[in-house]
């Protein structure tokens, strides 16, 4: 995804960018760059019209089903599996740290 970002700004400026302009780029930000991915983002995204690109892959979200819908009705009867974790969630607590005592100071915040 990072070279595709780095790309894409590049395609932003209007300059088509190579292998090396990515991994430089990654590179001022701190981002390992690995040469054989940026080179492989450049020859696919080569001589493509970014934007339409763009438009289509929206187009191809959008009729991705978004998943969450169809999982209480396949489930059929499932209240009864899902009471034990909720038991295990209430019996996991967390310790909560102790506050610090001001008395090895010798004196206190507001004396």
């Amino acid at each position: 995804m990072r070279y595709v970002a780095a790309y894409c700004l590049f395609a932003l400026s209007g300059k088509s960018p190579s292998a090396k302009d990515l991994e430089k780029l990654l590179g001022s930000v701190g981002v390992d760059c690995d040469a054989e991915q940026a080179k492989k983002v450049v020859s696919e995204l080569e001589g493509k019209d970014l934007e339409a690109l763009i438009n289509d892959g929206m187009q191809k979200l959008g009729t991705m089903p978004a998943g969450g819908g169809a999982a209480p009705a396949a489930g059929g009867g499932g209240g009864a599996a899902a009471a034990p974790a909720k038991e295990e969630a209430k019996e996991v607590k967390q310790e909560e740290p102790e506050e610090e005592s001001d008395d090895d100071m010798g004196f206190g915040l507001f004396d």
